[in-house]
Order: C-alpha cells, then sequence, then structure tokens
C-alpha cells in the first residue's frame, strides 16, 4: 500500500520512532511529532499540523495520541490511523505493565520502596510545574483568571465534580464567544510548534484535501457504529455477565466516562480520576497514584497510560476467583481498552469536519474557557497530592457549606517534604529537565531507603 509517496511500511517505522521517542506529557511528544513528520520527512504542512493539532484540543481524550491517528488516517486512510495510533499506545502500554508486576511483586524490597519514595517528591513539583506552564497559556486575562479561580474552589472546597466543571466553563466560555465578548476570543488553539516551518504545498500531502478525507455520512456512520461497538459491547458483557458491583464492571464503566470528559489535557482528569480512585472506590492510595504518575512520566506514550496503573492495582485487590496477577493484568488492559478506543471513533468520524469546527469562533472560545477551567483543576490537583504525600495526617473542617482537608503541621513526612524542596530547585531555579530530576529524585530515594534500612 503507497499512498502520497510514502510506503506503508516506512510509515510504520516512523510511527514506531516517535512512539519510543515520546517522552515528556503532550507538549513533548507534540514537537517530536512535529519534529520528525513536519520538518524532517515532510509529509504533511505546518498549517495542517497545526489544523490537526487545534481539532485534536476540542476533543477528550489524549491529543499527542489523536494527532498521530489523524495525520495516520489522513496519510494511509483507516488503516494508517489505527496503525499510528496503536503503535503510539503501545511502548507505554509495554512498560507501565511490566512496571506494575514490578510494583506488586517486589514493592517491599527496600530499593524499589526507595525509588518509588523518590519519584513521588519530584512528581508533585511536576505537577506544580504544570500549573505554570498551563497558566502562563492560558490566563490570558481577569476573566480567564476567574474560572480558573471558580474551579479550584468549587473542587477543593466543595466537591463539585470534575465533568461538572468542564461543561459549565465550556457553555460560558461558547455563549461569551457567540456573544462577541473580547475576553473569551483569545484563542484556544496552539501557535507556533517547531523550529522549520514547511508550507503545505511542500509537503508530500499538498494543499488538497485527500478524497478518503472529504466528508462521506455513510462512511462516518458506520465507521461511528464498529467502534462504538468496540468499545461498548465489552462494557455491556461484563455489566450483564458479572453484574454491576464487580471490579472490571466499575472499571470499564467508570474509565469509559472518563474517556467522555478528558477535556484540558492529562493532568485536568488526573485530579477527577485521583480523587475517585482513592477516596470513592479505594482502588489506590494517593502515594500510589503518585508512583503511577512517575511511571506515565518516565515512560515512552500519553500522561493518561497511568489509568493502566490505577485499573491494575484495583483488580489487584478485588481478584475473585482468579490469580492475582492475571486479575491485575486483565485489568489494566481492560482500563486501556476503554480509554483509548474511544480516542480512534473521535477521529475517525469528526476529522473530515474538522474544517467547520475549526472556523467556529465559539468552539474556540468554549475550548479557551475549559482550558482556564483546567488550570484551577491541575492546582486543586497538586494541593490534594501535597496534603497526603507530605503530611501523614489531615483535619477536615467545615466552614460555610464547605468542607476542607486540612493538614496536620506536626505530622509533616520531614525526608518527603526535604525532596520535594530539591526538586523544586532543580526544576525552578536551575531549569533542569523533568526526566534528570526525575531520576535524581529515585535515586535519592533509593540511597535514603538503604541508609536508614527500611525493609
Amino acid at each position: 500500500m503507497k499512498d502520497h509517496g510514502v510506503p506503508f511500511g516506512e510509515a510504520m517505522k516512523v510511527w514506531a520512532r516517535v512512539a519510543a521517542l515520546s517522552f515528556g506529557g503532550p507538549a513533548g511528544q507534540i514537537a517530536v511529532m512535529h519534529r520528525i513528520i513536519v520538518e524532517e520527512k515532510k509529509w504533511i504542512g505546518e498549517n495542517r499540523f497545526l489544523q490537526a493539532l487545534n481539532y485534536c484540543t476540542l476533543l477528550p481524550g489524549p491529543e499527542a495520541q489523536q494527532l498521530a491517528v489523524y495525520i495516520g488516517w489522513l496519510m494511509h486512510r483507516t488503516k494508517g490511523g489505527l496503525v499510528a495510533g496503536t503503535l503510539f499506545v503501545l511502548p507505554g502500554l509495554l512498560a507501565i505493565m511490566a512496571l506494575s508486576w514490578i510494583y506488586v511483586l517486589l514493592g517491599k524490597v527496600t530499593i524499589v520502596q526507595g525509588l518509588f519514595f523518590g519519584l513521588k517528591a519530584a512528581v508533585l513539583v511536576i505537577v506544580v510545574e504544570a500549573v505554570l506552564r498551563v497558566g502562563r497559556r492560558a490566563l490570558k486575562n481577569n476573566t480567564m483568571r476567574a474560572l480558573a479561580a471558580a474551579a479550584f474552589l468549587a473542587l477543593f472546597f466543595y466537591d463539585v465534580p470534575f465533568p461538572i466543571i468542564i461543561l459549565i466553563a465550556g457553555l460560558i466560555g461558547y455563549f461569551g464567544g457567540r456573544a462577541g465578548v473580547p475576553a473569551f476570543l483569545t484563542g484556544g488553539g496552539h501557535g507556533k510548534v517547531g523550529d522549520k516551518q514547511v508550507a503545505d504545498a511542500d509537503s508530500l500531502l499538498g494543499e488538497e484535501t485527500p478524497e478518503h478525507a472529504k466528508p462521506n455520512i455513510r462512511w462516518s456512520l458506520t465507521i461511528t457504529a464498529i467502534f462504538l461497538a468496540l468499545w461498548l459491547v465489552p462494557v455491556a458483557a461484563l455489566y450483564f455477565g458479572l453484574g454491576g458491583s464487580n471490579v472490571f464492571t466499575q472499571i470499564a464503566l467508570f474509565f469509559s466516562k472518563l474517556a467522555v470528559v478528558t477535556f484540558g489535557g492529562a493532568y485536568a482528569v488526573l485530579a477527577y480520576m485521583a480523587q475517585q480512585a482513592v477516596d470513592n472506590y479505594h482502588w489506590v492510595t494517593a502515594g500510589q497514584m503518585l508512583d503511577g504518575l512517575g511511571m506515565a512520566e518516565t515512560t515512552p506514550g500519553p500522561l493518561i497510560m497511568v489509568t493502566q496503573f490505577v485499573g491494575f492495582l484495583a483488580a489487584w485487590r478485588e481478584p475473585g476467583a482468579m490469580s492475582p496477577l492475571l486479575a491485575a493484568t486483565l485489568g489494566g488492559l481492560l482500563t486501556t481498552w476503554v480509554t483509548f478506543t474511544p480516542c480512534f471513533l473521535w477521529i475517525f468520524f469528526g476529522a473530515p469536519f474538522v474544517e467547520v469546527l475549526r472556523a467556529n469562533k465559539a468552539l474556540g472560545a468554549a475550548l479557551g474557557a475549559i482550558t482556564a477551567a483546567v488550570v484551577g483543576v491541575i492546582l486543586n490537583l497538586a494541593v490534594w497530592f501535597a496534603l497526603r504525600v507530605l503530611f501523614a495526617k489531615q483535619m477536615p473542617v467545615r466552614w460555610l457549606g464547605a468542607s476542607v482537608d486540612l493538614p496536620v503541621l506536626a505530622s509533616v513526612d520531614v525526608p518527603s517534604l526535604v525532596l520535594s524542596v530539591a526538586a523544586a530547585v532543580a526544576i525552578f531555579r536551575f531549569k533542569f529537565g523533568m526526566i534528570p530530576v526525575l531520576l535524581a529524585s529515585s535515586l535519592a530515594g533509593v540511597v535514603f531507603y538503604l541508609a536508614i534500612g527500611v525493609s
């Protein structure tokens, strides 16, 4: 198969290379994709890349993985999208699964304990850095800052569900954009991504829209039916076969819901997932959530792969008649399936209509408002993690209808605090990269555990 001068076999190698280099969250992954696909291979031009990226930003789910699906589909039709999207996820799936096995089988070994102890401190600082990074891009005026503050207050003090916050922010932005309010028309898309700019006319795909990429209602409905079945039939089978209280059914339902509301990037949905998985389902602890996030930060693939670790531990805790390791493995794979299958659906159904969506200023305003609210959501995640990782005890306090956990200062975990401060100094003062800080913090944790003789 050969489309637009790119043999399919060569395209598979390129997508495997992109996947292997996709570290550092969506910003780093998108930059890698731009360097290889646009600057080096010149498959598509700058404008088409940004058009695809801005559309993927409007969707629930990991935008970098969906961008890979989009470009793969443009170049080699449905088969290309499936290969690009699957290869983008596969290295992370295998790495997280291997680390999950190590975590449950060797988690009591001193070196492993120290490694994850160090990871927690660094990841906590990385979440704080994400608040600042997204805030600089999204909070362009006082209206957007107010949306971020309102989102934080609603989550932290009143436990308003994350999907409700995203819905309200989106509606505010949408109607603000339709009304022409200047504060909402600052743009929600991406600007320049890479160093080299390639004109669409100079790319292999060219400026024209490929025939298979033009709107086709019959094809869109057919592909939608196929992927809805792939996504929801297993969920229904688990519900009717095992019952609503079974852990596999709960995993399938919860992460399917998560796949629909994951607007605003991985850190935003992590706040919702962490609180539900820790406080509601009791699948993991706050510390284990940070361990999983550390795994996802240091392995290739989407950051949202941390969901696989949560599903893995959920089934490990409630294996039923199966061995815990088999149940955990199936739980992790089920989580990944219901998390990423919808991503293919959104692209294959909606990509042919991307031009219409991209030209809609009201939708762009909705995206901008959601991104602003996400800053408050990520701040809530940072505070929530800090309370549970740096302090052994929290004291619930109620005031004016609000409910909040305040730290018991006497219960502070001094080693964790010291490591977190050191990681913050390395990132904010000396501008060290994420991976070196994670590795150094992990090494410091191992040295500390060996020094105190934890067994």
